[in-house]
């Protein structure tokens, strides 16, 4: 059997793969600055050339930004693929609305059944904080605008995507965020004005959504998401419908004052 040599790993490489994990996981955050040079050199107790090395090569591959005299920063576009000008685009088709819910549903479940499975203590303390934030914001007497609502929700479900242990599904998340917070503060007043129960419906799923993932109920955990989200669909389709009548008998009524405009008078000229 032939064995090839073994090439030793330069430093500067291992400090790369280390911080590349940081940034899978999801504890370095784009547009998030790192640690000055020396104190990261001390935490990963390397020499500061051998950090340079492994921030030059960062550099290189697109995941750092090095600002002259302002450090270096995770690049701002990971994860970006759902960021203006298409926020806006999606934002004008209601079809969107309900494509993105589609897709919540397909990745928000699988979120949900993994947060259940695998959550560390500390994802437990983090969920916690973000589902009280939500539910003050459904407390009576609330002051929470939709825009604080939309962005508390989208956090809450966040939370869950971090404590998912998958990068993929923690990363996809994190790329629709923004979308998601917009869709949320969206749908929200529209839900509240149909169905006078709809704020107590959400503060009621997200409950027992947040109570399965502590409780380590997986398949709970994943029911929950998914029935949770059959009720936003469920509500915004009937909004939709609304829409749709109300738009048919805006064209009628305009079709019927055309026609009168039109209408020969007593002596049969027309007006």
């Amino acid at each position: 059997m032939e064995v090839g040599s073994i090439k030793p790993q330069r430093l500067s490489d291992t400090i790369v793969a280390q911080l590349e994990s940081m940034i899978l996981e999801g504890a370095l955050k784009a547009g998030e600055r790192l640690p000055a040079e020396r104190v990261l050199a001390e935490r990963f107790g390397v020499s500061r050339p051998s950090l340079r090395e492994a921030m030059q090569k960062m550099v290189a591959q697109g995941l750092l930004v090095s600002r002259q005299g302002g450090g270096n920063y995770v690049a701002e576009n990971l994860g970006s693929s759902f960021r203006d000008p298409l926020l806006g685009l999606l934002e004008r088709r209601p079809e969107a609305h309900r494509d993105l819910l589609e897709f919540r549903h397909t990745l928000e479940t699988s979120c949900a059944y993994h947060a259940a499975q695998r959550a560390t203590e500390m994802d437990l303390a983090h969920l916690t904080e973000a589902y009280q934030a939500l539910q003050a914001c459904y407390a009576p007497g609330s002051t929470a605008s939709p825009a604080d609502e939309g962005a508390a929700d989208a956090r809450f479900h966040l939370a869950i995507a971090e404590a998912s242990h998958n990068t993929v599904l923690l990363h996809t998340i994190r790329g629709l965020f923004d979308l998601l917070k917009r869709n949320v503060v969206t749908n929200i007043g529209g839900m509240y004005a149909l169905r006078g129960e709809a704020r107590s419906m959400l503060s009621d799923q997200h409950q027992q959504l947040y109570r399965a993932i502590m409780e380590g109920r997986a398949d709970d955990a994943r029911t929950c998401a998914s029935q949770h989200l059959d009720y936003v669909q469920e509500v915004l389709a009937q909004s939709r419908e609304q829409d749709e009548r109300r738009a048919r008998s805006q064209r009628r009524s305009q079709s019927f004052n055309t026609s009168a405009l039109c209408s020969p008078n007593k002596g049969g000229a027309v007006r």
